[in-house]
């Protein structure tokens, strides 16, 4: 079952309301004692419904989710569409592109609405397992960047990732001098990948990659790295790696 709802994130877009997108298993219903882990999604409007998605394409999680019998509650918010604001909120830090000109990053901001108020919440409401080791993040390319993020600098609350062909480009120095300095625990899981096809077009973020594994490898993470075969910078791609990331952060 998805249920939608509007949400509203005051310190980054004040009144304007986003769909907020919320997957609960069969057995939510059918066993009241029951309580569950918890998956936090980026780019919300992409997750679930093809007619929602920005493309017409979504990664059909509710279908994988009910085929599998996941025990999982998703809760995957839209990113802000106006401009470029989505860049703006999904970026830890601010950088210059030749496409978009300055993008002054907010992704702190995003972040301690989403751990702060958003999870709380949800904890509040529905029968979470709230605990660090039962609560994680996934996102697909800034989505995939902030998912990295999340997973090093609020370690303390995501013990793991999925990150998704993420922009670790935008200001690659800052960001793994970021991760450098992070606190994190030797129990994190963090699936990352990248499209072989989408790597020949963007050159820039191999070595940004490549720095990127070293440090969490540094870090003693738990790390699972895979350059997907023919794989592109695509949600009809990311939806077939669904499989492969449950499977590395051990999902039941």
């Amino acid at each position: 079952m998805v249920l939608k709802w509007d949400v509203r994130i005051p310190h980054l877009s004040g009144d304007m309301p986003r769909k907020a997108y919320l997957y609960l298993p069969e057995s939510y219903t059918q066993d009241p004692s029951r309580r569950y882990p918890v998956m936090y999604m980026f780019d919300g409007h992409n997750v679930f419904f093809d007619e929602d998605a920005s493309y017409g394409q979504s990664w059909r999680m509710k279908d994988y989710m009910d085929s599998f019998g996941k025990q999982l509650i998703i809760v995957a918010v839209e990113c802000n569409h106006e401009g470029n604001r989505r860049l703006v909120e999904y970026s830890p830090l601010s950088f210059r592109n030749s496409a978009f000109g300055v993008i002054r990053g907010r992704g702190r901001t995003y972040m301690d609405w989403l751990v702060y108020e958003l999870k709380p919440y949800i904890d509040g409401r529905l029968r979470t397992l709230p605990d660090r080791e039962n609560t994680y993040i996934c996102g697909s390319s800034m989505g995939g960047l902030m998912s990295l993020y999340a997973v090093t600098q609020y370690n303390h609350i995501f013990q793991r990732a999925a990150c998704l062909s993420p922009s670790v480009w935008v200001a690659p120095s800052k960001f793994i001098g970021m991760i450098a300095k992070s606190t994190v625990r030797p129990d994190t899981i963090v699936y990352m990948d990248y499209g072989s096809e989408e790597m020949l077009r963007h050159s820039s973020n191999r070595e940004a990659l490549a720095s990127t594994v070293r440090m969490l490898l540094m870090k003693n993470v738990n790390l699972t790295f895979r350059v997907v075969p023919h794989g592109t910078h695509t949600e009809a791609c990311w939806a077939e790696q669904v499989p492969y990331f449950m499977e590395c952060l051990e999902i039941e």
